[in-house]
């Protein structure tokens, strides 16, 4: 039986080499894309995370082919002649696959149906921008109380403009409008990383795709796609937070297999806290010999400070020097893990206002969505529960440098985004024991 907690104590000085893998939130977008695809596609560089679990067994679920080589760390993806038309409801509220799955499978079989999406608790997840650019291609769709259920003889191109560059809904329109009859046009998109390098592979299954200035999406749609291959990009989010554990506990770690600029926003800002860096064509390496200086931080789109980044950061602020203030502008429930931290002694206030930037779209809400972190904060054990991925794995950190022990559980919601978490704390050093 898995473990459903992790006890951690004091640790002294977290260091050594972190190898990541792709990107979870990319991975899993390669997957579904596959399902378009006449023939096998191959993911290469794959991370052994709980999310990759669960859309395996979804496009399964329909009867696509998936055969996952944990040694080789690759996926090959292969859907047959006949695809279900519907995502059975035992998937509702796992993650958020069975949305980007309507396009695909409207191209499959003129009619789909998938249960409302789920993941983490940090926010709302609106599907109002999914359903309205499906509808702009001529798809039929009803929401009902259970999911969204679509009809299409054929998708056709159209003008679509998202008013804000979600992440979800910009993969939604790549992948239904690249075997839609005619041009899509699709501006206001996000242009993360993962959502360019969905549109890479897209490209390479032969999609006719073009990115121009000012966040716009162009696809010429196509009559068929081949099946294709790719090595993922390494994962930002596990490289930023492994950096940041070894900054926390005072220590020095090595990061291999994600490129500098993945992160260089991440850098900078860390580089203003005073942590220093030796970046080479083989890993990052990040260190604060002479401490850590307070920071205002608001996160934002791509290429902003991502919100994915703001969690372990936190917890850094509580080990810098002054007042920090962070600004959370994606997600209004991101900070729910706060209260993990503050029953470990962090000095955290939480505010509905928007503090350390420009207003944003929260500003006339009640979302706590604004924190003051005071520093540097001696933390103490405690037993916690974590709400999300990221928290997970910033309350891990603080309670590396915690006086006593602490019993961190809902680690499940950790594995879903980290790549062998357990084993890569511990040969960093950390004092890190599963418990039932």
């Amino acid at each position: 039986m898995a473990a459903t907690a992790w006890t951690v104590t004091t640790s002294g000085p977290l260091r050594g080499d972190v190898f990541v893998r792709g990107s979870k939130n990319a991975v899993t977008k390669h997957m579904v894309a596959a399902v378009l695809g006449e023939g096998p596609s191959v993911i290469r560089r794959v991370p052994e995370v709980g999310d990759v679990t669960i859309t395996t067994e979804i496009l399964r679920s329909l009867g696509v082919s998936v055969d996952h080589d944990l040694a080789a760390g690759a996926i090959t993806v292969e859907p047959h002649a006949t695809v279900a038309t519907e995502v059975p409801l035992s998937f509702s509220g796992l993650n958020r696959i069975p949305i980007l799955l309507l396009g695909p499978l409207l191209h499959r079989n003129g009619e789909a149906f998938v249960p409302f999406v789920g993941g983490d608790q940090i926010g709302r997840r609106p599907v109002d921008f999914h359903v309205d650019a499906l509808r702009s291609m001529g798809a039929e769709i009803e929401v009902t109380d259970d999911g969204i259920r679509a009809k299409a003889s054929r998708l056709h191109g159209a003008k679509i403009e998202l008013p804000y560059p979600s992440v979800g809904a910009t993969e939604t329109v790549l992948l239904s409008a690249v075997l839609a009859e005619g041009r899509t046009v699709l501006r206001g998109a996000a242009t993360a990383p993962e959502v360019i390098e969905l549109a890479l592979f897209l490209q390479r299954m032969g999609a006719r795709i073009e990115l121009s200035p000012g966040r716009k999406f162009t696809i010429d749609g196509v009559t068929r796609l081949r099946g294709a291959e790719t090595s993922l990009d390494g994962d930002r989010n596990e490289a930023f937070s492994y950096l940041v554990a070894g900054l926390v506990t005072g220590g020095e770690v090595r990061v291999h297999g994600c490129t500098q600029d993945r992160v260089v926003t991440a850098i900078t800002t860390l580089n203003r806290m005073g942590a220093e860096f030796r970046i080479t064509d083989d890993y990052i390496q990040a260190s604060a010999p002479d401490g850590l200086r307070p920071a205002a931080v608001q996160t934002e789109t791509h290429p902003g400070f991502m919100t994915d980044w703001q969690t372990p950061l936190v917890v850094l602020f509580t080990q810098a020097d002054g007042m920090s203030v962070l600004h959370e502008t994606v997600y209004e429930d991101r900070l729910v893990y706060v209260e993990a931290l503050k029953q470990m002694g962090a000095e955290i206030e939480l505010f509905s206002t928007c503090l350390g930037g420009e207003s944003c779209r929260f500003h006339d809400t009640n979302a706590l969505h604004s924190a003051v972190v005071k520093g540097v904060t001696r933390l103490r054990g405690a037993a916690v529960t974590v709400p999300d991925v990221r928290a997970g794995f910033s309350s891990v950190i603080a309670a590396a440098i915690a006086e006593g022990a602490s019993t961190i559980s809902g680690i499940h919601h950790l594995e879903r985004g980290y790549h062998r978490p357990l084993r890569q704390f511990a040969e960093l050093g950390l004092s890190i024991e599963p418990t039932d």
